[in-house]
Formats: structure tokens, C-alpha cells, sequence
């Protein structure tokens, strides 16, 4: 038998096809038996939308986000890359932190109420290889742990139970999630199956919409190739769907020239508008992993890392002006993301090392605008061993927007998320409740833990205050690993103290953080001989 008559003859009517569609890799359904409709679970109605920015290599985050109050400490330790003070980008409201020089676009939708900085954003005990690291950050797995889902194929998975038996359907027609710029990525593998289609390339989607299909060869396998494509667009409902959203919107706002990232932005804001039910979608942009060459000598305010900084706040100020443009800017909420920060001191070769803890922006017209968290504790001399602590668990940044944006309930946030983290007041969903914003923005230089002695020699008694609920204490390395926990409970409120005993430890600086809800904050202590 002839292959093509082996594939026309075995092919059901209903059936689940392979596709690779103008650069797409994706799955066409189309089984619409009443009884498969019948086992479709109930979906949160909702029209908002998650735009995920992958930051691919380990951005430096101390050069991004730039500690103002403790500059002195910043340019010690990294003073063939340090930004100039008189070069940083001030923050309306906020005299203690600054932007890149390159970065007027989120400047801008700062000053605007628009955008969101978590400072010091990471997890106990870091990993710092690209791979496992990107692999922690997309399935929201501790770091100790394997886990072969992704947390937004999870959430997916909990709104569509039964995907991909019955989808696409009259309830949802378009795909659950779209990554641009690269094959579907482990953050949208769901328990089962992979909840997203890729497209490839920008190029590839406007050689969809426009019908190019790129040629192929004149060979057997090239007419092989050909019937494939036939049966994959004849099945391939997400293609026309797209199609359909991408034919509604003739006209956008204008994007930065020579910038992937725009280029891909500029396709989900046309989506959006073009009225796709999708959820979530992902996009990138490659180039942080900066050990040298980080900055240009003479002037550290250019050079590699500046260019990534201006494409990234480039196109993000032109994604949000064009969402404006086409009134669906309330529905968006946008955050950025890299495997990992760099290290606190720079290296002889003008550029920085793999580290721990880096910002993380939020963006969109309904996000909680403002810095949260504080600057980075620098040492006074940093080595180059030196990171910076966590304040932030990636995962809680993850949990709040799925609660606060996608108004997610605590029984299935736990599923999607393993366990319970704190909740930060990041954006506001009328339709969520409320997200207690009091807690995370209090009065600046509110003590909440301390410790006596500091210095000390052997143990330090450490007193924390704590609004009563769940309440984490425990003590970082300069690595960012989470060393002791000096307690993990449920408290009453007060005021109360716990014991560190460094035994077996070297001495050098620590970190003690409280996490009690909402509310974190680190403090430094000194081991001494």
C-alpha cells in the first residue's frame, strides 16, 4: 500500500492530527461527539488575558532595577558596571530606586500607575544551571524536585479538564494559550497533554493569515509533505480562528523597527483585540546570559546590556500603547520572568556570573502600581560568592495573579500550585475581591525582625513581629540557599523571638527573612570569629 493511501485510508473522521501549519506546532480536535460535549467541565468565565515575557539567559537585575539608598555598596561591588547615579531613571513617589537609563518606556507606565516592581524575586535553595533553573521557574516545582507539568498547563487543566477530547467547541473555539517565538514551552504542559500551540516565528503568522504556505520540495517526500498539509488545514480549527481574529483588526499602533519582541507583542495585541478567548501567552527574548562584554568601556550606560534593556522596555511601552489604542487594555496583565538574577559583585571581564534573586516587572492598566519589597541588602565589600536573598517566591507571584487576576479559588490554587503562598497585592479584578494592598505597602523603616547580638559568635536571639496567621523564619546563605528554619507556624498576633544557633556554620554574612502573609522582610547578620 501506498503511503498516501494508507494515510487516507486509516484517518478517521474524528481524529487527533500532528500539524505543522506555516511554522505552527499544534494539535488539531476534532471530535464533537454530544457525549464528549456532555463530559466538559464548567469554565471560570473570564475575558483577561496573561502575557508571560520570558527573559531567556539570567537577567542582572541589580543594573535593571537600581538600589539608589544603597548606591555606595552597589558601585563597591561592581564598579567596572555600575550606572552613574545622575544616569538612573527616577521613579515618581520613589526616591530609593531607579531604572536602567535605557528603560524611558517603563519609566513611563511606572509614573503612569501602570507597572509593578517585586524586588529580590527567587526561591530556597537556587539552581544555577540555564536548564533546571528554567525548568523550576516553568513548573513552579521546588528546586529539589522533578516535576514534568507546567503551572499554567496546570491552571489550564483545572479550567478544561477534558482538553483536548471535544476542543475546540462553540464554549471555547480558540486555543487555551499561544507561545510566539518558539515550540510550546513546559509552563503550558498540563497533567496529560501540552494546553498550547506555538507559532514559531512571527514571519510564519503573517504567512498564515495571508495564506503563504512556504513550498515544498520536488521530491516523494515532498508530495508526501503536501497531502499532510491538506488534512491538517482541513482539520486545523485553531488556524482559522486565528485567521478570523487576526482579519478584525486591519490596523495597530506603531512598534520599535528590529525588535523580536515587539514583533511577537504586536501579534498578541492583535489577537486580543481580534477577540480570541485565549488565556495565556508566552513570549521571549534571548540574550542575558552576560559573563562579559555586559557593558561598553567608558560608558557603562551602553553596551549588550543596555540594548536588551531598551528592546524590553521598547516594546512593552508600545504593546500597552497599542492595547490603549484598541480599548482592550483592561483586560491584560503582564509580567516578565528570567531562570535567574546575576551575582551582587561584577567579574574582571565587565560583565557578571550566574546568581540567585532578581526584579520581576507586572504590568497592565490594572495592576497595583509600585515598588514592592525593598532594595537588595548589599554587603559593604561583596565577594564573589555574594547573592542576593530572596524576598519573593516566584510561586507567590504566580499564585497572586492567578487569584487576584484569573480570580482562581484556594481549592484549586492549591492543585495548580502544590502548596500555599503568600498572596502579594499585584492587580485588582472586581470580579477576585479584594487583595489587601495594606500589607504590602506600610510605612518604610518598619522593623519587623532584628537580631541581638549583631555581630555575634555563636547564637543571635531574633525577635520578629507578626499580624498573627502563617508565619516563616528562617536564615539564607550569601548563596541564596534557605540554611535553617528557626520557625513555621501559626501565631497569634505579637511580637516573639527564636534562637539561631550557627553551629557548623563559617563566618561571614547571613540573611533572616520573615514571610507572615503578605508581608516579608530581610535582615542581615554578621557571624564573626
Amino acid at each position: 500500500m501506498k503511503r498516501r493511501d494508507f494515510l487516507r485510508s486509516t484517518l478517521p473522521t474524528a481524529t487527533i492530527v500532528p500539524a505543522v501549519i506555516n511554522g505552527f506546532s499544534v494539535k488539531a480536535f476534532t471530535a464533537q461527539h454530544p457525549i464528549v460535549q456532555a463530559l466538559m467541565g464548567a469554565t471560570t468565565d473570564t475575558d483577561k488575558v496573561l502575557v508571560m515575557i520570558q527573559m531567556n539567559g539570567g537577567n542582572d537585575g541589580l543594573n535593571m532595577v537600581i538600589p539608589i539608598d544603597g548606591y555606595g555598596n552597589y558601585v563597591n561591588a561592581r564598579s567596572n558596571i555600575a550606572i552613574p547615579q545622575n544616569r538612573i531613571l527616577t521613579l515618581s513617589g520613589n526616591d530609593k530606586t531607579g531604572l536602567h537609563p535605557s528603560m524611558t518606556g517603563l519609566q513611563t507606565l511606572y509614573n503612569e500607575g501602570k507597572l509593578s516592581v517585586v524586588q529580590a524575586v527567587g526561591y530556597p535553595s537556587p539552581n544555577f544551571s540555564h536548564f533546571r533553573a528554567t525548568d523550576i521557574w516553568m513548573s513552579a516545582s521546588d528546586s529539589n524536585t522533578v516535576v514534568n507539568s507546567g503551572w499554567a498547563g496546570r491552571y489550564l487543566g483545572v479550567e478544561y479538564p477534558n482538553y483536548p477530547n471535544g476542543y475546540p467547541n462553540a464554549t471555547m473555539p480558540d486555543p487555551l494559550a499561544i507561545q510566539i517565538g518558539s515550540i510550546t514551552s513546559l509552563t503550558l504542559q498540563g497533567p496529560a497533554v501540552n494546553m498550547g500551540m506555538s507559532i514559531s516565528d512571527p514571519v510564519n503568522f503573517y504567512n498564515l493569515i495571508d495564506g503563504v504556505i512556504d513550498p515544498a520540495p520536488d521530491t516523494p517526500w515532498g508530495k508526501e509533505l503536501k497531502y499532510i498539509r491538506l488534512i491538517a488545514q482541513q482539520t486545523q480549527q485553531y488556524a482559522t480562528a486565528i485567521k478570523n481574529a487576526a482579519a478584525a483588526v486591519p490596523t495597530q499602533g506603531a512598534y520599535p523597527s528590529n525588535n523580536t519582541l515587539a514583533d511577537q507583542l504586536k501579534i498578541v495585541a492583535r489577537l486580543v483585540k481580534g477577540g480570541l478567548k485565549t488565556r495565556i501567552y508566552m513570549v521571549s527574548i534571548g540574550g542575558f546570559d552576560t559573563h562579559s562584554a555586559q557593558v561598553n568601556t567608558g560608558d557603562t550606560t551602553t553596551g549588550n546590556h543596555a540594548t536588551l534593556m531598551l528592546r524590553l522596555s521598547d516594546a512593552v511601552k508600545a504593546f500597552m500603547d497599542d492595547l490603549k489604542g484598541l480599548g482592550v487594555d483592561d483586560r491584560v496583565v503582564g509580567m516578565t520572568f528570567s531562570e535567574f538574577g546575576r551575582r551582587i559583585k561584577s567579574n574582571a571581564s565587565m560583565g557578571t556570573d550566574h546568581g540567585a534573586a532578581a526584579p520581576v516587572f507586572v504590568f497592565g492598566k490594572n495592576v497595583k502600581s509600585g515598588v514592592v519589597g525593598t532594595n537588595p541588602a548589599i554587603p559593604t565589600n561583596a565577594s564573589v560568592n555574594d547573592n542576593i536573598p530572596f524576598q519573593y517566591d516566584f510561586r507567590s507571584i504566580y499564585a497572586s495573579i492567578l487569584s487576584q487576576w484569573f480570580c482562581v479559588n484556594n481549592t484549586d490554587l492549591q492543585t495548580v500550585m502544590f502548596k500555599n503562598f503568600q498572596n502579594i497585592a499585584l492587580c485588582t479584578n472586581g470580579a477576585c475581591g479584594a487583595t489587601g494592598i495594606d500589607d504590602i505597602y506600610r510605612e518604610a523603616g518598619d522593623q519587623l525582625i532584628i537580631n541581638y547580638p549583631n555581630p555575634f559568635v555563636q547564637s543571635t536571639k531574633v525577635t520578629f513581629k507578626t499580624k498573627g496567621g502563617h508565619t516563616l523564619v528562617h536564615v539564607i546563605d550569601t548563596l541564596g540557599r534557605s540554611i535553617r528554619t528557626l520557625t513555621d507556624k501559626e501565631y497569634t498576633p505579637g511580637v516573639f523571638n527564636v534562637d539561631f544557633d550557627s553551629s557548623g556554620l563559617p563566618p561571614g554574612v547571613y540573611y533572616v527573612r520573615l514571610q507572615n502573609g503578605a508581608i516579608q522582610q530581610v535582615r542581615s547578620m554578621l557571624k564573626v570569629r
